[in-house]
């Protein structure tokens, strides 16, 4: 059963990639492109929480997004917030940084925080269907 965390970012339609203990979605509010969500899929309201299992796994999971995320964005910086205020399950927002703006999709994703802290106000609200385009995008640049 996927955890409400996953639910609210779209999973199963947003799913970029999937490792043991961890999902891999992209962000429907985008402070930069190629922004994602690292979903823990144990039931832990806590990082101390997690078990050792999880732990060793989210090494796999990192690897991945950095590797995904520079081909496809050329970050200069990646920033992991783990802001667990509202919704409860461990996880991460993944922000790629980086100076100026890249494009996807007809769109322009600026990093409006540079070389600050991200903000995440500033955003390319993705509808539905680009979230699904962008996540089937990067999943197939995953494999």
């Amino acid at each position: 059963m996927t955890n409400p965390t996953a639910q609210k970012f779209g999973h199963p339609r947003t799913l970029v990639a999937e490792t043991d203990q961890w999902l891999v979605l992209v962000r429907p509010q985008q402070p930069t492109l190629g922004s994602l969500v690292l979903v823990c899929k144990e039931p832990a309201g806590a990082f101390s929480e997690l078990s050792p299992a999880a732990f060793s796994d989210l090494k796999t999971a990192v690897n991945g997004i950095e590797r995904l995320l520079t081909g496809f964005v050329g970050y200069a910086r990646i920033n992991y917030l783990m802001l667990m205020m509202v919704d409860r399950d461990v996880h991460f927002h993944v922000i790629p940084r980086y100076e100026g703006s890249r494009e996807h999709a007809g769109l322009s994703f600026p990093d409006a925080g540079w070389p600050g802290q991200p903000d995440l106000g500033a955003h390319v609200a993705l509808d539905d269907g680009q979230a699904q385009a962008l996540a089937a995008h990067l999943a197939g640049r995953w494999a």
